[in-house]
């Protein structure tokens, strides 16, 4: 089904809520970073979604969305069809959206919630903190047709559930309106905020003197540098990959990107084919080629990992994990997200 197909929708009237929604969620770089989050409406017999790869800070006019046939995306769910690749511009959190009954669903990468969702005792850690919401702990699986069966079988047992944290991946809850979910969302956050740990300043005059006429920029967001002079944040990231889109955006399929690269100003001709670089105790440059979504990222990982306590067991990514996020889903999904801008 095509957006212009759609007959009857007002986007002040029906759709503007979920817009005006979309937009403060959007920019909000605690809850969402370029491209990822989420937000649908159903609304007589379909589906309003978030297009694969838009950003949530572009909801203005409407252009992120994209109508969906409701009963046909649940039947190619049905099939076992993951509508994601059914459906040139779907979300790729598709068939999630439709597997949850409520008439808005909003799914966003909170930096506090990805903080508790990367531990090891993630479930037992929200219990407290979540207690006397309907929400539910779901282990890291990937996203499409093995999020929605695992939904499926949350909402069996637990039909009247809200809020969902999935681990080592963000939240996802749902509302009879806009205005519920956002109230609920604010709750949730409430809940679950963590104070970041204060990092050592970067050494912006050398990284300045680094920066001149070579292949690196500065960052605009300043608290990237807590990557590289932050030692907590470095032995995390020395780990091992704590989300997907960590990995995805990274240019990398291990942890040796994020690792302390140098001890010393780098050489640009030895670091040339990353997109960024790690000084400890310094402070991070920036490749010249990164994009916009990107540093984005990066700039949601640093607030990710100042959030986390030095002593926390934390559960990375497996091999085959980070393999699926190299899917070509992912891949086409990266590469629109790169491609817009916000």
């Amino acid at each position: 089904m095509e957006q212009g197909t759609i007959k009857n929708v007002s986007v002040n009237d029906d759709l503007g809520p979920l817009l005006d929604l979309a937009g403060r969620v959007g920019h909000n770089p605690l809850l969402t970073q370029a491209s990822t989050g989420n937000i649908s409406l159903k609304l007589d017999g379909v589906l309003w979604i978030k297009a694969s790869g838009k950003w949530l800070a572009d909801a203005t006019g409407g252009k992120i969305l994209t109508p969906l046939d409701l009963a046909a995306v649940r039947a190619s769910i049905r099939q076992n069809l993951d509508p994601a690749e059914l459906y040139p511009n779907a979300s790729i959190e598709t068939a999630m959206h439709v597997t949850l009954p409520h008439a808005v669903v909003l799914h966003v990468h909170s930096v506090n919630t990805i903080a508790w969702a990367v531990r090891e005792d993630a479930a037992n850690q929200l219990a407290t903190r979540l207690d006397g919401l309907r929400w539910q702990w779901i282990p890291y699986v990937a996203s499409g047709i093995p999020l929605a069966r695992e939904i499926e079988r949350v909402l069996t047992a637990r039909p009247e559930t809200d809020v969902l944290v999935l681990g080592n991946h963000g939240l996802v809850l749902g509302g009879k309106d806009c205005q519920a979910t956002e109230t609920l969302l604010a709750e949730i956050e409430r809940r679950l905020a963590i104070p970041p740990r204060q990092a050592h300043p970067a050494d912006y005059a050398l990284l300045s003197e680094l920066a001149l006429d070579s292949l690196w920029d500065l960052p605009d967001d300043d608290a990237i540098h807590a990557l590289a002079t932050d030692p907590v944040s470095r032995k995390i990231l020395e780990g091992g990959f704590l989300y997907p889109c960590q990995a995805m955006f990274s240019d990398a399929r291990t942890p040796e990107l994020f690792h302390a690269a140098t001890d010393t100003v780098p050489d640009s001709a030895a670091y040339a084919g990353r997109p960024f670089v790690i000084v400890k105790g310094l402070g991070v440059v920036l490749s010249r080629t990164m994009t916009p979504a990107e540093i984005a990222m990066l700039s949601g990982l640093a607030q990710v990992v100042q959030r986390i306590d030095p002593s926390t067991p934390l559960r990375y990514l497996t091999e085959g994990e980070l393999a699926e996020s190299a899917s070509i889903a992912a891949y086409r999904y990266r590469e629109l997200a790169n491609a817009s801008h916000a």
